[in-house]
């Protein structure tokens, strides 16, 4: 394995660690799911699970690094990309940022580039196999460039802002940004 691949401070794992804050949500009744796309846009909108499962898909490759300080390298994805999902929406002018919601009150912020990005969509399966709860079924956000907190489990929303704030995550302690190869990875880096 390629160690240019692997930023500072990071170890190389083959698992696939599971971290999170709370409870794990399941879910037995889909049609009760929906990922709202609200905020500075034209007029908001709700995907059903149902719709969201019509959209395209396509498969992603990427390595993902933790804030705990593992990598895992030659992920493969299958997901939805973020123009899939951008386009059943309009947004306004003024979009600089998103603030991903979660279940359970958690939530992460993005600068808009890095959520539009070619390589960053929204997981619904890894290496082949549906998400699991624990991994974020039915769907998390992936954003392979930045530490894996802002690829957001269980997301439910997504919030177009005008300006950046932080999220969950950031208010308790973790940098703004995130950048695995500058080690932001709490506040005071």
């Amino acid at each position: 394995m390629s160690t240019d691949r692997v930023p500072p401070g990071q170890k190389l794992t083959e698992g696939f660690p599971v971290l999170h804050y709370g409870d794990v949500p399941y879910y037995r009744d889909m049609s009760k799911w929906d990922l709202k796309l609200f905020g500075l846009v034209e007029q908001e909108v709700s995907i059903s699970y149902k719709h969201f499962m019509q959209l395209p898909r396509q498969q992603y490759k990427n390595d993902i690094h933790c804030v705990t300080t593992w990598s895992k390298l030659d992920n493969v994805w299958e997901g939805v990309s973020v123009a899939a999902v951008l386009g059943q929406v309009k947004l306004l002018p003024n979009v600089t940022h998103v603030m991903l919601h979660a279940e359970e009150g958690w939530s992460t912020n993005l600068p808009l580039a890095d959520f539009i990005a070619e390589t960053s969509f929204f997981g619904l399966k890894h290496n082949g196999e549906l998400l699991s709860p624990e991994h974020g079924y039915p769907v998390r956000m992936v954003v392979p460039h930045l530490y894996f907190w802002k690829s957001a489990k269980w997301l439910r929303g997504v919030e177009f802002m005008a300006k950046d704030k932080p999220g969950f995550w950031e208010v308790n302690g973790y940098h703004m940004y995130g950048d695995p190869w500058k080690e932001q990875r709490y506040d005071w880096d």
